[in-house]
């Protein structure tokens, strides 16, 4: 069996959030996906958004390991609570 490499791959179309008009007032989820330094990372996203953006709530919540996906139930967590959500990567 031989495959074509010039084949054309169907994509399905990616549906993205509506941004935001403003980030002030809002709550923001904060992933941190368990690099090293992750947590440092996201302190000073955490302190830019406080101050420089109004941001009224951050959610923090960290992936139980980098090698696989955070588990459902933080993913629905966030979707429910925040308005935005940062997933951070940090080494």
């Amino acid at each position: 069996m031989f495959l074509d490499p010039t084949d054309k791959v169907e994509r399905a179309q990616k549906v993205f959030a509506p941004r935001l008009d403003t980030l002030a007032g809002t709550t923001i989820g904060l992933l941190d996906i368990s690099k090293s330094k992750g947590a440092f990372f996201l302190d000073r996203v955490e302190e830019v958004l406080r101050e420089q953006y109004g941001v009224k709530d951050v959610l923090r919540r960290m992936k139980p390991t980098v090698a696989r996906p955070a588990p459902e139930a933080i993913k629905i967590e966030l979707r429910e609570k925040c308005d935005a959500i940062i997933e951070a990567l940090s080494d």
